[in-house]
């Protein structure tokens, strides 16, 4: 109909054609104002980060001290250590996850979740809600995160995850609500950890899984999550680290040290679950060891208060306090493993993804030699060639597939599968529902946008591939 014949129109005709002009109108004014489509009853969605993915702010000064280029003197990562893990709170509180770093001016942002958060935007059709604040709709076509002191107990996080869940859905008067997760590294322990147990502690005496927080949710998907632990959080117990999110170096920042390490129980809970460590002696033949029995880490002289800075590190009560606590953190670790770990007595009520690499060199196992001139033993992670006792030289390719195993450069595929422990039957609660594996670095398995299509599919959103998208 054009314009021109508007005056001819039958009186009815015009309102119908006014009333059509205004409802066009109105969803220009709507797009210009770039407002979010009108909700197709999509179930809400929670982002998990791993490990070191969420931001510690001082409740008491506002300033944010992870992730920060540089930290005042009194703003130290570290933990009190008492026995008592549960009572060693700082003043350091979580604020939003990592969306994006900028480490200078001239140099570009490192990405961590943003790319993941603009897809769920732009190509899913979510928004982003509040916990506190949910909005109408919040029950749908939503996502939220999650942030959390990633140094904590992840049974403690857990268990704040089902609390918060909880207040949500009474907010949103949705008592049979449920959500889709995607859980990234470290966050996926911590999902698992909701589902099977929900707002419980970890049992005593004999663990079976009861599935309390399952009814919370429908579809968890585990991004490069060490299911098994790894090798590299011993690395990092022994040596500290420099990474943020797994995978990326950024040595324009202040690292994070053992003693950093050593005070946050989270650590402990990566390392390699019992009957999943591999251990070498200087002949490559296997060792058996128990890494959370103290006295193997004074053996072998892991032990901290061996440090020549231990001393200088920690303040007398603290130094008090440094076995009890170590002890403490060993024995938690280890039950925290046993519990996700543990066998299910009945059906699995929740839809469980598996998510990541196997094309990447990532640790996997550790050499142990002795140095008899200077009387100590020698932990190593890597490949660097070294001499037997009796001057034979073991060169670095010998050591290539002693040391690494194919996965995301973090997380071997042979811990995000479990593939140890359900060798020995010692797990069989990741019931797949898929395992999704495509070449990518641990950090960038949230950014990568073959994954993200995968993510789509099956949250049952439909969209145009990345690579349609770019057409």
């Amino acid at each position: 109909m054009e314009f021109r014949h508007l005056n001819s129109m039958h009186p009815a005709q015009k309102r119908i054609f006014a009333a059509f002009l205004l409802a066009l109108a109105a969803a220009f004014s709507a797009f210009a104002q770039n407002e979010q489509p009108i909700p197709t009853g999509k179930p809400p969605v929670i982002i998990i980060p791993g490990i070191t993915g969420s931001e510690l702010i001082n409740k008491e000064t506002g300033k944010r001290v992870w992730f920060s280029r540089r930290r005042a003197k009194d703003d130290d990562l570290r933990l009190p250590i008492s026995p008592n893990l549960s009572q060693n709170h700082d003043n350091l509180v979580p604020g939003d996850i990592i969306r994006e770093i900028r480490i200078v001016k001239l140099l570009p942002e490192v990405e961590i979740y943003e790319r993941l958060i603009d897809s769920l935007q732009k190509r899913g059709g979510y928004r982003e809600a509040k916990w506190d604040e949910p909005g109408e709709n919040g029950f749908q076509d939503t996502f939220y995160v999650f942030p959390y002191d990633w140094r904590r107990d992840n049974v403690e996080t857990a268990r704040r995850l089902i609390r918060d869940i909880e207040a949500l859905k009474k907010k949103l008067g949705k008592p049979d609500l449920k959500f889709n997760v995607i859980a990234h590294s470290m966050g996926g322990l911590i999902s698992r950890y909701a589902a099977m147990y929900g707002d419980s502690d970890i049992p005593g005496g004999t663990i079976s899984p009861t599935w309390a927080g399952a009814k919370h949710f429908d579809k968890i998907f585990l991004l490069g999550t060490p299911n098994e632990g790894s090798v590299s959080a011993l690395d990092t117990l022994l040596n500290g680290y420099s990474y943020i999110g797994g995978g990326i170096n950024l040595p324009f920042f202040r690292d994070i040290n053992r003693f950093d390490a050593f005070t946050a129980p989270s650590v402990y809970q990566l390392l390699p679950a019992e009957g999943s460590l591999q251990v070498f002696d200087e002949d490559l033949k296997p060792i058996k060891l128990d890494i959370y029995d103290p006295a193997t880490w004074e053996e072998y002289d892991w032990a901290f208060w061996k440090d020549k800075d231990f001393t200088k590190r920690f303040s007398q009560n603290e130094q008090n306090n440094a076995r009890p606590f170590f002890r403490a953190a060993l024995l938690r670790a280890k039950r925290f493993q046993a519990a996700i770990n543990a066998n299910s007595r009945r059906d699995v009520p929740v839809q469980l993804y598996l998510i990541g690499s196997d094309c990447k060199e990532t640790a996997s196992a550790m050499i142990l030699r002795r140095d008899e001139d200077e009387d100590r033993w020698i932990t190593q992670f890597g490949t660097k060639s070294f001499k037997r006792k009796n001057g034979e030289k073991v060169e670095s390719e010998i050591l290539k597939p002693i040391i690494f195993a194919l996965g995301d450069g973090v997380v071997t595929k042979r811990s995000l599968a479990a593939e140890t422990l359900t060798s020995i039957g010692k797990a069989n609660t990741i019931p797949l529902t898929a395992e999704i594996l495509q070449c990518e670095v641990h950090s960038k398995l949230v950014t990568n946008a073959a994954i993200q299509d995968k993510l789509f599919e099956y949250l049952g959103v439909k969209v145009a591939t990345a690579e349609q998208a770019t057409k």
